[in-house]
């Protein structure tokens, strides 16, 4: 690919994800750091991008509120799980949904089912899908957060305990084939836990690049949940703790069971 063509490249990924990695760009670019680290000086230069710690941006969107900022992430990955999780939701089932750009990906996808009882503490989810189709939406109380306008505590995670729903769903920040499910707040990674005790089906929706991550805090080892739903197949030793614990394996575009 030639210099200018990679210029073309990097802007096009800025625009979709608002910022990215420098080890990302040499990974997808399919060249070395050293080269990106090139490509990316004039566009530092000229002011078309700018340059954060390990990672690059577009001028326009730095500014942006973290959760808006997270929804442009890898969001044709969170779009296809979504789709594919909302097709095995039925009219007038419940569900439970916790806070995160991927379960507010599904809310969207959740837009032309009917008569869904809803239980969520993300202010994003209940806007979504409150007041149309004969929805019924139940909001936790609790702290709001104004990074992601979910709430958060002792009295949020109270709240949901009461409900028994057909479908309980998490979003995860990282996947550990050896600690699980795990998150980087500790009140996030509690509710998180909680929402999964409450569900017949209980599901946790990541894109692949969650894989191998390291969080801070655990949500759940793999027998904590039935089912993880992504968008590509996790690698070997993910994929061989699910199958051990029991846990099935969606993958949007195709679907694995164990």
């Amino acid at each position: 690919m030639i210099h200018s063509k990679r210029h073309g490249e990097i802007l096009r990924l800025l625009q979709e994800e608002g910022t990215v990695t420098i080890a990302s760009l040499a990974d997808r670019l399919g060249v070395s750091l050293e080269t990106v680290r090139r490509d990316v000086k004039p566009l530092t230069s000229d002011g078309s991008v700018l340059k954060m710690h390990g990672a690059i941006g577009l001028p326009s969107m730095v500014g942006e509120a973290p959760f808006e900022r997270r929804m442009r992430e890898n969001a044709d990955a969170k779009r296809i799980i979504a789709r594919m999780v909302a097709a095995t939701i039925r009219d007038g089932e419940s569900v439970m949904l916790d806070t995160g750009t991927t379960t507010s990906f599904l809310a969207r996808e959740l837009l032309g089912h009917r008569r869904l009882t809803v239980v969520t503490n993300s202010s994003d989810i209940a806007r979504t899908l409150a007041t149309i189709n004969g929805n019924k939406v139940y909001m936790a109380g609790g702290e709001l957060r104004s990074d992601s306008g979910a709430a958060f505590g002792t009295s949020a995670i109270e709240f949901v305990s009461r409900f028994s729903v057909s479908h309980a769903i998490i979003s995860t920040g990282a996947v550990d084939a050896v600690t699980g499910v795990m998150d980087y707040d500790l009140e996030e990674a509690e509710f998180a836990r909680m929402v999964l005790s409450r569900g017949q089906r209980s599901l946790v929706i990541t894109d692949h690049t969650k894989f191998g991550r390291q969080g801070l805090v655990q949500v759940c080892g793999f027998d904590g949940f039935s089912e993880l739903a992504t968008d590509r197949s996790p690698p070997h030793d993910i994929a061989a703790a699910l199958a051990q614990a029991g846990a099935r394996l969606s993958i949007a575009g195709g679907e694995a069971g164990f």
